[in-house]
């Protein structure tokens, strides 16, 4: 066996063992910090205390009441959000082949936020639940940019621009309907626009986890797809690759992740640009993986909303502390993006 034989399988093997490892090592970090802030949250309570009421083996009515009826319910939509988030994100990056694209770009969450605040604002729709308006809304935009973007195909530059375009058209519409509301449904409305955790029902938060769950077996057949399309039209072709057909798989699922999360927690920003790349800075040559950015997601969801509601002096919605955070990463990846030559 050759030295070039002999290393090529080293490398392999390292690839391999950083491909596992490192999405395990996320997940655990991501409830590992889910434990600490319900350890560190308004009121303060050991681990033991935590693990108790969450395992069911002390009883104590005061801490089940904090933990499970007031903390965990937002340590979970943190957790689901963040993961639909980062899952949809990488997604979109890889399929579209383009470290901008985001669902924060490409209009599917405008999409739900015109239909949420429609029913804010619209006296026709009220008492329609704004989360499934929300879902509506996002699941409509993203059909319409995908008939828009077909050609023979859908080709990942025109989707881009096509959502873009969709994006500044559903955000026109959201400042109309802003103009034509009370004070007060203009400050529900914007909340709602800025994103937080926590501000759906147990309901739509339990929709959003049994759908992270019931996808959860499709990651290695999703991850196969998006291999195999990394590959380039023509070679994935020629190893029996249906390319439409994977497209529209990939964009339905990473469409439905979003359209869950917004439903949950309105469109908090950036989350879904950021957990990919920071996700594939860990994983190195096995970058890519849909676990490891969705793991990623769910941490970068629990720290913003951590610091919006217990660091800042006044609560904030945790869209702020993303916004903060995510808007000089997105200046920072256009510049850097445009010095490699790949910005368009």
């Amino acid at each position: 066996m050759s030295t070039a034989t002999v290393a090529l399988r080293q490398v392999r093997r390292r690839r391999a063992r950083r491909a596992v490892l490192v999405p395990l090592v996320l997940l655990a970090l991501a409830v590992l910090l889910g434990l600490l802030t319900l350890c560190f949250g308004s009121v303060r309570l050991s681990l033991d205390q935590v693990l108790g009421s969450l395992l069911g083996t002390r009883e104590s009515a005061a801490v089940d009441f904090i933990v499970q009826d007031l903390a965990f319910p937002q340590v979970k939509a943190a957790i689901g959000v963040g993961i639909a988030l980062g899952a949809a994100g990488t997604i979109f990056q890889q399929l579209l082949r383009n470290p901008l694209a985001s669902p924060d770009f490409v209009g599917i969450s405008a999409g739900a936020s015109v239909f949420a605040v429609a029913g804010i604002a619209v006296p026709a729709l009220a008492g329609l639940s704004i989360p499934v308006l929300a879902l509506v809304g996002a699941l409509a935009f993203a059909l319409a940019m995908y008939l828009l973007a077909w050609r023979d195909g859908v080709s990942g530059y025109r989707f881009i621009l096509i959502g873009i375009g969709m994006s500044a058209f559903a955000t026109g519409i959201t400042g109309y309907l802003l103009t034509r509301t009370s004070l007060t449904e203009a400050r529900e409305a914007l909340h709602w626009l800025t994103g937080s955790i926590g501000q759906a029902g147990d309901a739509e938060n339990a929709v959003l986890l049994w759908c992270l769950l019931a996808l959860a077996p499709t990651v290695p057949l999703l991850q196969r797809m998006l291999r195999a399309l990394e590959l380039g039209d023509d070679t994935a072709r020629g190893l029996g690759t249906r390319l439409e057909l994977c497209r529209l798989t990939l964009i339905g699922v990473a469409v439905l992740l979003t359209a869950l999360a917004t439903a949950v927690a309105g469109p908090i920003t950036f989350v879904a640009l950021v957990a990919g790349p920071v996700a594939d800075r860990l994983l190195g040559p096995a970058r890519g993986s849909i676990v490891a950015a969705g793991a990623t997601g769910a941490i970068l969801c629990l720290v913003a909303d951590y610091i919006a509601v217990n660091l800042l002096p006044v609560e904030m919605p945790t869209g702020v502390v993303t916004g903060a955070v995510g808007a000089p990463y997105l200046l920072w990846l256009i510049a850097t993006t445009n010095r490699k030559g790949l910005g368009g």
